[in-house]
C-alpha cells in the first residue's frame, strides 16, 4: 500500500494503459483521479477501480485543465502525484506527405497536452508539499520510426520537457520522469495495427519474445511515483522488452 492516503491524477485514465496505472494505484491505495475527455469511460473505470473518482478533462484546453485539477483539489483537498498518459497514434505516412492536419493533432495532444497538465498540476504539488510526476513518451521518444513524424516528434519532446521540468522543480520536492513503453496491446494501437500477424511479429523483435502488457507499463509508473525512486529525477525509463537494445 505505497501510496494510501495519496491522491494522484491519471490523464487518458479511461482506457488503455490510462486503465491500468489507475488501477494499479487504486490497488496500492492512492485515491485516483481518473481524468479523460470522455467521461463515461472514465467513470467506468474509476467505478472498477474502487477508491477513484472520475473528471472530464480535455488536455488540450489548457484553462479547462485548470478548473479540472480544481475540482480534484475540492473534492480531496490535495495532489500528491500526477500521470500525465492521455495520447494519441496516428497514421503511417512518410514525412513529406504528412497530412498537416494531423501533425496538429498529434502535438496538440501529445506535447502541448502534457505542458497544458503540467502547468495544472505543479503548483498543486507544490503547495501540498512535493509529489512526483509521470510523463508518458515512447521507445519513439528515443528512435525513430518511419512514417510516424508527429508521434515521434512529440515522444521526443516531452522527454526534454521531462528533464526541464526536474530540473526547475526538485528543490520544491517534485521529481519528473518519463515512461517509454514499447508496442502495447490497447485498444488505441490494435485499432491502428489490426492483423494478428503484426503482433506476432512485433513480439519477434523482444528480447523477451513478447510486446509489453498494459501492467508492465502500470508497474513501471508506479515505482516512479513511489517513495522508492525518491532519488530518481528526469529520466526516461524503458518498458520496452529489450527492442531498442540493438
Amino acid at each position: 500500500m505505497r501510496f494510501s492516503g495519496k491522491v494522484i491524477s491519471v490523464t487518458g485514465g479511461g482506457s488503455g494503459l490510462g486503465e491500468a496505472i489507475v488501477k494499479r494505484l487504486a490497488g496500492e491505495g492512492a485515491l485516483v483521479a481518473v481524468m479523460d475527455i470522455d467521461l463515461a469511460a472514465a467513470e467506468r473505470v474509476a467505478s472498477e477501480a474502487g477508491s477513484a473518482r472520475a473528471y472530464r478533462a480535455d488536455v488540450t484546453d489548457a484553462a479547462g485543465m485548470v478548473e479540472a485539477f480544481g475540482r480534484v483539489i475540492a473534492d480531496h483537498g490535495r495532489l500528491d502525484g500526477a500521470v500525465n498518459n492521455a495520447g494519441i497514434g496516428g497514421p503511417f505516412i512518410p514525412t513529406a506527405d504528412y497530412p498537416l492536419d494531423w501533425w496538429d493533432r498529434t502535438l496538440a495532444i501529445n506535447l502541448t497536452g502534457v505542458f497544458h497538465s503540467l502547468r495544472a498540476e505543479l503548483p498543486l504539488l507544490a503547495a501540498g508539499g512535493g509529489g512526483a510526476i509521470v510523463n508518458m513518451s515512447s521507445i519513439c521518444g528515443l528512435i525513430g520510426q518511419a512514417g510516424t513524424a508527429a508521434y515521434v516528434a512529440a515522444k521526443h519532446a516531452v522527454i526534454g520537457l521531462t528533464k526541464t521540468v526536474a530540473l526547475e522543480y526538485g528543490a520544491q520536492n517534485i521529481r519528473c520522469n518519463a515512461v517509454c513503453p514499447t508496442y502495447v496491446q490497447t485498444p488505441l494501437t490494435l485499432a491502428e495495427l489490426k492483423d494478428p500477424a503484426i503482433w506476432t511479429e512485433l513480439d519477434a523483435r523482444h528480447a523477451t519474445g513478447h510486446c509489453a502488457s498494459p501492467e508492465d507499463v502500470a508497474a513501471m509508473t508506479a515505482f516512479l511515483l513511489s517513495s522508492d525512486a525518491r532519488s530518481v529525477t528526469g529520466s526516461a525509463h524503458l518498458v520496452d522488452g529489450g527492442i531498442t537494445a540493438s
